[in-house]
């Protein structure tokens, strides 16, 4: 991170190199802890370089949170091939890969830190949870969403927002548990809306149909049936 000596960069390149100093900084303490010193000081150059590039903490800290949410979003990208339990599993591992590097910077790109009600923040949340909505459908293979696909869908991604935003604080659930937990409550959100909705219920039997008995789909059922005699007893 720190370059320690000092050597002639070009506009885009210093101006690079000061988002990655900041960013990383902010994954590590909240932004509202860091200073412009901190920063030019793990940039190996002056205080009043960093403002001939950013004209402030704030656009400095809006440009870090600007690759953050593009290195997040991009998380959400994977292949559409093979069950989708898989597939989810496999993006939820990425997800918490960013979140358990970038704490506090996730932290304050979901919250706001600094920036918040800044409109320019605010947008940039938006487009990943735009991302990662559309990725959903792609791997669904749906263009044209019904309503309540895309409820499930959009509060399957706040939810995964909200659990990763409070398990960093204490981190007391195992992770890998938390990502398991989180592709089941997908399979769970369309169970419940399928149990509603006859287009949804062909939603379901469209996703289950490729899934193995072995995967995170068949492990959420496995572990349902396992609590029915429980919950008959208890019915009594």
């Amino acid at each position: 991170m720190t370059t320690g000596v000092r050597r002639r960069m070009g506009v885009e390149e210093r101006r690079q190199q000061l988002i990655g100093v900041a960013l990383e900084l902010f994954s590590h303490r909240s932004p509202d802890d860091v200073s412009i010193d901190e920063i030019a000081a793990a940039a190996g150059i002056s205080r009043p370089l960093v403002y001939h590039y950013f004209p402030g903490k704030q656009s400095l800290y809006e440009a870090a949170l600007r690759r953050a949410a593009e290195e997040l979003a991009g998380r959400f990208m994977e292949p559409s091939e093979g069950p989708l339990g898989a597939r989810l599993l496999r993006v939820m591992g990425r997800f918490f890969d960013f979140v358990d590097h970038h704490g506090p910077g996730f932290s304050a790109l979901m919250r706001g830190g600094p920036a918040v009600g800044s409109s320019t923040t605010n947008a940039m949340i938006d487009e990943v949870r735009q991302v990662a909505y559309e990725q959903i459908l792609a791997h669904l293979r749906i263009e044209t969403p019904p309503a309540r696909l895309e409820l499930v869908v959009r509060s399957w991604v706040s939810l995964a927002e909200s659990t990763a935003l409070i398990w960093l604080d204490g981190r007391r659930v195992p992770r890998a548990e938390l990502e398991l937990q989180l592709v089941h409550d997908f399979a769970a959100l369309c169970a419940v809306s399928a149990a509603y909705d006859e287009e949804m219920a062909g939603v379901l039997l469209h996703i289950l149909a490729d899934e193995p008995t072995e995967g995170p789909f068949g492990d959420l059922v496995g572990r349902l049936m396992s609590l029915a005699p429980v919950l008959v007893r208890g019915s009594v």
